[in-house]
């Protein structure tokens, strides 16, 4: 996808685990359905093996291509999303320790215990997460329909496991921070015009921003984005903590995890140092 930095996904954790030293870096995440289990478990074992107790990895069920292109990833049209479930069991079996008699197994990979997590934006990797007893991340960033619906669903079901004692969730939160709403609501409209043109079949690297973005959508493409992008947080740092701090509450979320597609590479650092003051001063205050 030409809006997306890298597909390869483990070098560029590889990067930024070797680049820093405290951080957890993980997947956000590998969509399972385009990779052999074993391949990635030797991957995620590598970099567990190379940075120990930093790195997670995060699966999802989406192709998040077109047949075309998940067909040259496979090479076989037989491994799809229906078999999501089996091969996050056959992952998870790669990465624990192996037992005797195994046939197949993960070097390096084998026992690092690599911490999984289920990606989802519907009900379907709740139920999965649930069931597994894993931490699941909703992808309320683009797709936040069934956000409350999944969250309330992965709570009801979860089953503890080795990996998890109880439900831990995240949610996925878009982001324009800046020194003042106004500057962020232009910073806010690279998204808004990467998601119409994704949206329309145009898709492509992330636009500059634009004045007065509200004037340039029909009434269909502002409809869309209101839905696709409301759980975005957008204006300055006071606008930010307040949105932070409503969508914890509503969701109870453990985690947040923040995107900032903001065209501008020093304002996306800033928008980020925006929503880690909020989210210290959100802590301070509780």
């Amino acid at each position: 996808m030409a809006g997306v930095a890298s597909a390869a996904t483990a070098v560029v954790i590889g990067y930024i685990a070797g680049g820093t030293k405290t951080i957890r870096v993980g997947a956000g995440g590998i969509m399972l359905p385009n990779h052999a289990p074993l391949m990635v478990a030797e991957q995620f074992g590598t970099l567990a093996s190379l940075y120990p107790g930093r790195i997670d990895l995060g699966i999802g069920r989406a192709p998040g291509t077109d047949p075309t292109t998940a067909y040259a990833l496979r090479r076989n049209l037989n491994a799809d999303v229906e078999s999501f479930p089996q091969d996050v069991v056959e992952l998870m079996r790669f990465l624990a320790p192996s037992q005797p008699g195994q046939a197949v197994r993960a070097i390096p990979g084998e026992g690092t215990q690599v911490p999984i997590w289920i990606l989802g934006s519907s009900l379907f990797g709740a139920q999965l997460a649930a069931l597994l007893g894993l931490p699941f991340a909703f992808a309320s960033h683009f797709a936040p329909a069934e956000l409350d619906r999944a969250l309330a669903l992965y709570r009801e079901r979860f089953r503890p496991s080795a990996q998890l004692e109880r439900p831990y969730a995240m949610v996925g939160l878009g982001l324009a921070a800046a020194e003042t709403d106004a500057e962020a609501r232009r910073l806010f409209s690279s998204i808004q015009q990467a998601f119409v043109n994704l949206r329309t079949g145009r898709p492509g690297p992330l636009p500059p921003p634009v004045e007065d973005m509200d004037s340039r959508l029909d009434p269909a493409a502002r409809a869309m984005l209101d839905q696709a992008l409301s759980c975005a947080v957008v204006g300055s740092p006071q606008t930010v903590r307040r949105g932070l701090e409503a969508m914890i509450a509503r969701t109870g979320a453990d985690e947040l995890i923040v995107t900032a597609q903001i065209f501008d590479h020093a304002a996306r650092v800033r928008a980020l140092e925006i929503a880690a003051e909020a989210r210290r001063a959100i802590g301070q205050a509780s």
